[in-house]
């Protein structure tokens, strides 16, 4: 056959058509494999076989091509000569096929840009789970917890990566079976699985960066070292790490990954023994200890610049949680935090313990704030600095920002409750209560049984005067005498639907378990007032005294403790001693503006708007309300639905200024 009329021939029965359609839709294939295979966990030898079968089936279509040709009747054999409209009709479908073929190709190409823009950003994301503990002695699992948060606090300290909150990774197992879901929980790319064996001065770690998607190993390595090499070590598994996640390293950071926090093992030692009962929780017991082992770690090596700025932190901790008010205890947060600043001033842990000093001793918010921001680029996936500034522009009354701020910290802290907690609260506290409720639920669809989140939850609908809510919620929580939010909760509810013995009851098993002082003495107030309301003053008289007494002791070492003058205001007007509580509560109010503090000061006003109610003093009580109602919320929440229910104001049911106030319409 001549070139010219084979070639011709060709064109008229379409086979250049035919085989881009199948170029287009090979090419198609290959792509959906490759993309979807790895999701739905199918091997990789699939994807080799699709690829196969596609260009072994490209002749075979082509040969087709050449053999038949589509009608309208059907697909029939070509004729030699062909027949009339058929080319036409064939090469129109064609081309319509190949149109339709290249704008779905385009498509792909977009979605995979978009899709690749994502991931490129996702894959530099890692969390780094729970160590596995291989030592024989079961007590060394503080050591593997520490290796663990080390190697994490490194990575951490990379901007270009973005790097999940120990406080999130701590709840899942050390291998855990689905690193897909895991991933997707956590919202990174790639996890890090490990293990470490200690035996006497010698370590055996063993670490794996899996791709969460897929399970793919992306590197894995066992280490042998002996105990004073553990810095380098830790240094190198992050060094490795952050080169196979392609990250970019600044000067700084690459100093920061390799420095050294001491050269002596036994103080190290102790060091990790002190963060492990640090991450214990906020008790006294825990921060005793954690106290303990730091000492120890600073008297085998006084020039431990990182164990003096965490001695330091806990102890201002210790001191704004009112578990140690006193003036000795400042002090010991002072000169820790003066010590670890004279050995490394540039230390970001030294830097981080002045900004939680500023913050939790010294009330200087802005200045607190400003540290805080200095401290994001040297700490750019610290979720706590996030969360702490979120609670200073709170504080200064910045909502705004501090939901961003709090937002933020999620992010790098998926997985913890408190967190969320905060982060739905700060809506409450701006009274969007349906914007509160919702993030409530958010955070309820992981953990569905939380005492807390329940009552955070029911504490909303007290605040709009949906007591039958509340009730279904309340009737959920397993009450735990030391979950307070629940315990509040539950003597709101007393008081708002005026059900006073099963509250009674209740309050007394609980006090009875309460070592906390302040916290004991703010029960027993509670309890007071339900046996007062229930017709029972001789009673609450007694309970009243009691914590009194308890209190006015404790506040001679804690002069300045806003908690316990609230309380002591409420109690003296429990007692009817008018001049004790207008004092204890005009004190906490000068203490502690609104104008400073948009919170603290709120719950002070609050106080004094309450005793001021209790001695009849209707023409400063009802503008206090009136003033409250302009305020950020908060506990006990002030709004016109409790206006109308809680029993407290039934001295001012009859004033029409009152009643006035009852009918506000939520701003």
């Amino acid at each position: 056959m001549d070139p010219k009329n084979f070639f011709a021939e060709l064109k008229r029965r379409n086979v250049y058509k035919v085989a881009v359609a199948y170029a287009l839709v090979g090419w198609l294939l290959i792509q959906v494999a490759a993309s979807t295979f790895p999701f739905l966990q199918i091997p990789s030898w699939a994807t080799r076989l699709v690829i196969g079968l596609v260009v072994l089936a490209f002749p075979i279509a082509l040969i087709l091509a050449w053999a038949f040709e589509l009608t309208p009747a059907g697909i029939k054999r070509t004729e030699p000569d062909g027949t009339s409209g058929s080319v036409t009709r064939r090469g129109g479908k064609l081309g319509a096929i190949i149109a339709g073929l290249a704008l779905a190709i385009a498509a792909l190409f977009i979605f995979q840009f978009l899709r690749g823009k994502e991931s490129s950003a996702n894959d530099k994301s890692i969390a780094v789970l729970p160590f596995e503990n291989r030592s024989e002695d079961k007590e060394n699992a503080y050591f593997a917890d520490g290796v663990q948060d080390e190697i994490l606090t490194r990575l951490a300290r990379i901007g270009d990566l973005k790097v999940i909150s120990r406080t999130s990774t701590q709840h899942y197992k050390s291998a855990p079976e689905n690193l897909r879901e895991v991933g997707r929980q956590l919202g990174v790319a790639h996890i890090l699985e490990g293990s470490v064996q200690k035996s006497g001065q010698s370590i055996r770690v063993n670490v794996q960066l899996i791709r969460a998607e897929t399970d793919a190993h992306v590197w894995a390595e066992i280490y042998d070292r002996k105990l004073t090499d553990v810095f380098a070590l830790q240094s190198e598994i992050a060094s490795t790490i952050a080169d196979a996640l392609k990250a970019k390293l600044t000067g700084d950071e690459k100093q920061v990954i390799a420095q050294k926090l001491t050269e002596n093992a036994e103080a190290y030692d102790a060091y990790l023994r002190a963060m492990a009962f640090n991450r214990e929780g906020n008790s006294a017991a825990s921060a005793e200890k954690a106290v303990r082992a730091l000492e120890e770690a600073v008297q085998l090596d006084p020039k431990f610049a990182a164990a003096w700025a965490l001695l330091s932190r806990i102890h201002s901790r210790v001191f704004f949680n009112n578990i140690d008010g006193t003036e000795t205890r400042r002090q010991k947060a002072e000169q820790a935090l003066q010590t670890a600043l004279r050995l490394q001033p540039d230390l970001a842990e030294s830097q981080l313990a002045q900004a939680f000093y500023q913050y939790w001793i010294s009330h200087e918010y802005e200045g607190a704030r400003d540290s805080f921001e200095r401290l994001r680029t040297k700490m750019p996936n610290n979720a706590d600095i996030l969360e702490v500034l979120g609670y200073i522009t709170r504080r200064q009354g910045f909502w705004a920002e501090a939901d961003a701020y709090l937002n933020q910290a999620v992010a790098l802290n998926p997985r913890d409750r408190s967190l969320r907690v905060q982060v739905a609260a700060g809506w409450e506290f701006n009274r969007n209560y349906p914007e509160a409720l919702r993030l409530y639920d958010q955070a309820l669809k992981i953990w569905p049984d939380d005492a807390t989140l329940l009552a955070r939850k029911a504490g909303v609908y007290q605040a709009t005067g949906d007591l039958d809510k509340a009730d279904e919620l309340l009737e959920k929580i397993a009450t735990n005498p030391d979950n307070a939010a629940a315990v509040a909760r539950v003597y709101d509810q007393a008081l708002l639907r005026r059900r006073y013995p099963a509250a009674i009851t209740f309050l007394r098993s609980t006090i009875e378990q309460i070592d906390s002082i302040p916290q004991r003495d703010e029960y027993r107030l509670w309890l007071g007032d339900l046996q007062r309301l229930s017709g029972d003053p001789n009673g609450a008289k007694v309970v009243y005294a009691q914590a009194r007494a308890e209190l006015e002791e404790l506040l001679k070492g804690q002069p300045q403790n806003l908690d316990i003058m609230n309380t002591l205001a409420l109690l003296c007007a429990g007692l009817e001693d008018k001049e004790a509580a207008l004092k204890y509560a005009e004190d906490a109010v000068r203490l502690m503006p609104t104008s400073k503090d948009a919170l603290a000061g709120r719950a002070a006003e609050m106080t004094r708007a309450i005793v001021y109610v209790r001695f009849g003093d209707r023409d400063r009580a009802i503008p206090a309300l009136e003033r409250l109602l302009k305020l950020p919320g908060g506990r006990p929440p002030v709004t016109p639905a409790t206006l109308r229910l809680n029993p407290e104001f039934d001295a001012l049911r009859n004033d029409p200024r009152f009643q006035k106030l009852c009918e506000t319409k939520e701003p």
